[in-house]
């Protein structure tokens, strides 16, 4: 009897699964497990930051070229109406009553104070130049007062551009990087015909057409002699591309003043020949400042984040001298 009910209760023991074995691992299984872990998964860790990292910078990278080509072609486009392109003697003197010594550099930004550009330690005059441009529907074809354009024709006015290198080192600006960017300034005047309408006969205040009744018998001579309308600007420097960079490496410069405007260890300078109206224009990115806000001067082994282009442009504009 006694045995029948060990059985009955032996069997529903089993059943209930109260009589099974409980397993599990050990504390030393689970720390050489966690060990083991961290052995295999901190290197594949790394290694994937790495790849992260890298193409990152790889698409900060392609980024500036863009960027850097898209600004070239665009100051290309400009420069092919330019009729006058100042060299550093006009772009680093200020005016001067004697011909060989005058310069424009109190007649234009910073120096003439405009918005973004008021700063000379920080923003420096690199590409001035003075273009004919075309202005459309800006001259009526029987009067001044038509301005529909079937009764409109294009005219033709000067402006003065410059293009300048901001420097932005201490991040003092949050908007733009801690390295540089370009900036552009324009001064338009107005078309110089009979029935100029007002789009024709629109004019930027401080504007003064080219200097071309000052003294001396070179075109230089006459254009480093040029003198603003005002005492200030109402138009702005627009940034035209950020992340230039303000280091370069060591190497011999492509030009030699007065010719070099600018510093060739800077991302941004321009080779002038004003007599030929011919630039060759540098500038050289950096990618690494889109990506990290330490270490951002040029090195040889970085060097690949710091694309470089150049043009080189003759102004095909007309100057009418006479």
């Amino acid at each position: 009897m006694i045995n029948s009910l060990k059985f009955i209760l032996s069997t529903q023991l089993k059943r209930s699964g109260i009589n099974k074995t409980i397993s599990g691992f050990t504390l030393i299984e689970l720390l050489v497990a966690m060990v083991m872990a961290i052995l295999i998964i901190t290197p594949l860790m790394a290694f994937m930051i790495n790849i992260l990292d890298g193409d990152r910078k790889e698409q900060a990278k392609a980024t500036s070229e863009q960027e850097i080509q898209a600004a070239l072609d665009y100051i290309n486009r400009d420069l092919q109406q330019a009729v006058y392109i100042y060299d550093a003697d006009g772009v680093t003197r200020n005016a001067d009553t004697t011909i060989t010594n005058s310069g424009i550099k109190n007649q234009i930004p910073p120096l003439k104070s405009a918005t973004s550009c008021s700063d000379s330690t920080i923003c420096k005059p690199i590409l001035v130049f003075w273009k004919r441009q075309l202005i459309a529907d800006s001259v009526g074809i029987n009067a001044s007062t038509e301005t529909s354009a079937a009764n409109t024709d294009d005219g033709f006015a000067y402006s003065l551009v410059a293009y300048y290198l901001i420097t932005n080192t201490d991040g003092a600006n949050s908007t733009w990087s801690k390295e540089a960017r370009i900036g552009r300034f324009e001064l338009r005047g107005p078309v110089n015909a009979t029935n100029a309408n007002t789009t024709g006969s629109a004019t930027d205040s401080g504007f003064n057409p080219p200097s071309l009744n000052k003294n001396g018998t070179l075109l230089k001579d006459k254009m480093d002699q040029w003198q603003a309308a005002s005492a200030n600007y109402s138009n702005q420097v627009v940034t035209l591309v950020d992340y230039i960079s303000t280091t370069a490496p060591s190497s011999t410069a492509p030009c030699s003043s007065p010719n070099l405007v600018g510093s060739q260890t800077s991302g941004f300078f321009a080779c002038v020949d004003a007599n030929d109206v011919l630039a060759q224009v540098y500038i050289r990115g950096n990618a690494l400042a889109r990506v990290q806000n330490n270490n951002l001067a040029y090195a040889n082994n970085t060097k690949t984040y710091f694309p470089s282009s150049s043009i080189r442009v003759q102004g095909r504009g007309f100057l009418f001298s006479k």
